[in-house]
């Protein structure tokens, strides 16, 4: 026996929907047009120009097997994973300070420590050039204290401390916002246990806020590997690929070197926010 639906019903279940679907065309036509334009047009272009080098598509593998660009290659890891891993180390003793401290003037301390998120890189590469330069704060007190200035703003010690600089306010905000999630009971718990102070924070505080350590740190990771005005301003004895890639495109006009190693660039820092994307489970975008 057909069921029986009142004549309105039946109209509309003989009604085709298309105006829920037509209102998610209105979003998606414009939304593929920009996706397309600037993001997908340029990135098939930039492919296209890797391989039109002598080379061919071999030239994907040039990071690997020039040791210049290997070398370079190396280098970028190996300071944004010390950066990472020293932002990380800062942020959360700083972080959990702030938030479970309350005293005068800690909206202004925090404030200032965000700051620098306001500066773009060049301003960071200057402001690490003042403090450890040739004519810089460092160098005019070690000439001072032991008779021979201190210079290594134009190496990578001193990009490490401007990507230092750059890098912990971004997370910093991140662990602050973890720590006032966190339950306060499991903390409780641990120490009528007889947990120590450290302890506490290797088994519960931490194990708890990992998801947000892990989304910051990929972040920062990234934002390392990829950052360029920080690098071109101390530029004198640093060879990091951002700088490899400005070299060849500006320097020597290969284009193909250039447009390869921007795409190994970036698939290397995609690889990192989508396995950090996997371990927490939330999306991780990259800051520029």
């Amino acid at each position: 026996m057909k069921p029986v639906f009142p004549p309105s019903a039946a109209r509309e279940a003989g009604r085709p929907r298309a105006r829920g679907n037509s209102v998610w065309l209105w979003f998606a036509v414009p939304g593929m047009t920009i996706f397309c334009a600037f993001w997908l047009l340029p990135m098939a272009r930039l492919l296209g120009v890797g391989a039109s080098g002598p080379e061919g598509a071999m030239a994907y593998l040039a990071v690997l097997t020039n040791r210049h660009y290997f070398a370079s290659l190396v280098s970028t890891l190996a300071l944004s994973a010390a950066v990472t891993a020293a932002t990380l180390a800062i942020s959360v003793f700083v972080g959990l300070f702030l938030q479970r401290n309350r005293f005068p003037g800690q909206p202004v301390l925090l404030a200032m420590l965000t700051f620098p998120l306001a500066f773009p890189g060049v301003v960071v590469g200057f402001m690490v050039i003042m403090l450890a330069g040739r004519q810089g704060l460092v160098g005019a007190f070690t000439n001072w204290l032991f008779g021979d200035a201190l210079a290594f703003a134009y190496s990578l010690s001193g990009l490490f401390l401007g990507y230092l600089y750059f890098s912990i306010p971004r997370v910093i905000l991140t662990v602050v916002a973890a720590a006032e999630k966190l339950d306060p009971s499991l903390e409780e718990a641990a120490r009528s246990l007889g947990a120590k102070p450290w302890q506490v924070l290797l088994h519960v505080i931490l194990p708890a806020m990992m998801p947000a350590l892990i989304s910051s740190g990929a972040i920062c990771f990234a934002t390392s590997v990829g950052s360029f005005g920080t690098a071109f301003t101390l530029a004198a004895n640093i060879d990091v690929l951002p700088m490899t890639i400005y070299n060849e495109f500006t320097g020597y006009a290969n284009f193909a070197t250039a447009a390869s190693l921007s795409i190994v660039l970036g698939v290397i820092t995609w690889l990192v926010l989508a396995l950090a994307r996997s371990l927490t489970g939330n999306g991780v975008a990259a800051a520029a």
